[in-house]
């Protein structure tokens, strides 16, 4: 059999690159799991009755739970979330105060995307003045929360902002509100509401798994394939080297 020597160079490599390889496919494949879990617990929840609004604080995770609104909009205090992309096209997400009067309640409407071709121009929106009966589910943000960016127009409404963190936006306004974004359902006061259950599906996860997987593998071929040829290199050497000493 012959003698496997890939030499100290490539098998450093190995040594450093393999174990990161791997270990960033099985965390691709965590997040898929991660992923697939999240979307059962919107579908299941989605089946369930609506929430109060006074029993949100209550919940552990409330991510995903219907709530039946009554109340009005804040005009007068709008946010305007940049940098949505719909179709190709550039927009905003619309989000508005909403006080509840069952619980007297604050709560931070997403009335969903408006575009916004033209920056020159003001985005156009429509706020209804009389109360309305809404249904919405509640949005918790994964990984780090969004952060509340000051105002670069210096205190005018709306506010243009690339993050948004209701409890911070309750702070500024001197009011006591839910702490978590609510997205509405298809009704009177919604504009368009395609979004994701998640921003990247598990099947994504999944080929950037199979990717570094694919690295990996090809890193541990390469390796085996300079131990072997770095031996049949050395022998080869080797017998030029006894010919020419016969010489």
């Amino acid at each position: 059999m012959k003698p496997f020597r890939p030499g100290l160079l490539p098998t450093l490599v190995v040594l450093a690159l393999l174990p990161g390889l791997i270990a960033l496919g099985c965390w691709q494949l965590r997040r898929a799991d991660e992923k697939r879990a999240l979307m059962d617990v919107y579908a299941e929840r989605q089946l369930e009755a609506p929430v109060a609004v006074a029993q949100l604080d209550q919940l552990a995770d409330p991510a995903f739970y219907p709530v039946r609104l009554y109340g009005r909009f804040d005009a007068a205090h709008s946010l305007l979330l940049d940098n949505q992309i719909r179709g190709g096209q550039p927009g905003v997400e619309l989000l508005q105060p909403f006080h509840d009067q069952a619980s007297g309640q604050w709560l931070l409407v997403n009335r969903g995307w408006l575009p916004w071709p033209d920056r020159r121009v003001p985005v156009r929106f429509d706020t209804p003045g009389q109360p309305l009966a809404l249904d919405a589910s509640v949005y918790v943000a994964p990984g780090k929360t969004f952060q509340l960016h000051p105002d670069p127009v210096g205190g005018q409404w709306p506010h243009l902002l690339t993050a948004i963190d209701p409890a911070v936006l309750w702070q500024q306004l001197g009011r006591e509100g839910f702490a978590h974004e609510l997205r509405l359902a298809p009704g009177p006061a919604s504009y368009r509401l395609d979004w994701p259950v998640v921003a990247m599906g598990p099947e994504k996860h999944q080929g950037y798994a199979v990717q570094w997987f694919a690295l990996a593998t090809a890193l541990v071929l390469l390796y085996l394939y300079f131990g072997w040829h770095n031996d049949h290199k050395e022998n080869r050497h080797g017998r030029r080297h006894e010919s020419t000493g016969r010489v």
